[in-house]
């Protein structure tokens, strides 16, 4: 009798354990998961970081958040009107594009040229925003300047604000309300992973340094990141 009964708690406790793991693995399935979060290439993160420096309206995640609304961070993004990754038409690049990456010359489709341009331009489109009816602020100012990028300083200036043009405005909120916050929260997730691996780095002990052939023990150890039309 006691085998028998140790039998059967034996194959109910077998049972329970497999129904709590079909529910587990249905609940894994069912629930939402977190959404994945836009990162910037790495080949791109050194130039988005040098080019926000041009002014200080300008952020990494502003920035990235803008260039992936252009071209999806695509360097042969071309709309037919604009062209590269940061989508620049040929008359705004004659004027604003620079040699960014020391070749000698302002390439529309090198990103080491484009990227610090786009920077460079919308630091100019802040100051020019500032005369238009709502640029008091820091979300307002870079409304107005997105805005101009995309459509033109002369229509920003013309409409007093953001121009009756769908395609801008849809431009506009992509990048604030869509590709901003998670860009925002890909960088904070970011720079904690360097502050975690940096602060790892320095925790750990380094190695004795081998004396130098000479022998002489302070020489040197051996083994020492759609696209948008322009308009003027």
């Amino acid at each position: 009798m006691l085998t028998r009964a140790a039998g059967t708690v034996a194959a109910f406790l077998a049972g329970l354990a497999l129904v709590v793991a079909a529910v587990l693995v249905v609940r894994h399935l069912t629930e939402p998961s977190e959404p994945e979060l836009p990162v910037i290439p790495d080949a791109r993160r050194p130039v988005v970081e040098a080019a926000v420096r041009a002014c200080s309206p300008l952020s990494v995640p502003l920035l990235a958040a803008q260039i992936d609304a252009e071209s999806g961070w695509r360097r042969d993004a071309d709309s037919g009107h604009a062209q590269g990754i940061s989508q620049f038409s040929p008359v705004t690049w004659k004027e604003w594009g620079q040699d960014g990456d020391g070749d000698g010359k302002a390439d529309v489709w090198e990103p080491r040229d484009a990227i610090p341009s786009q920077a460079r331009y919308m630091c100019h489109l802040y100051e020019v925003v500032k005369v238009v009816p709502g640029s008091g602020t820091r979300l307002g100012s870079t409304r107005l300047a997105l805005a101009a990028y995309n459509a033109g300083p002369n229509a920003v200036l013309r409409a007093r604000g953001i121009p009756k043009i769908l395609e801008t405005r849809e431009y506009v909120d992509k990048i604030l309300k869509e590709l901003l916050p998670k860009y925002q929260e890909s960088e904070e997730k970011y720079q904690r992973s360097e502050a975690k691996h940096t602060s790892g780095a320095s925790a750990s002990p380094s190695p004795p340094a081998s004396p130098s052939p000479s022998g002489d023990p302070s020489g040197p150890a051996s083994g020492s990141s759609p696209a948008a039309t322009r308009r003027p």
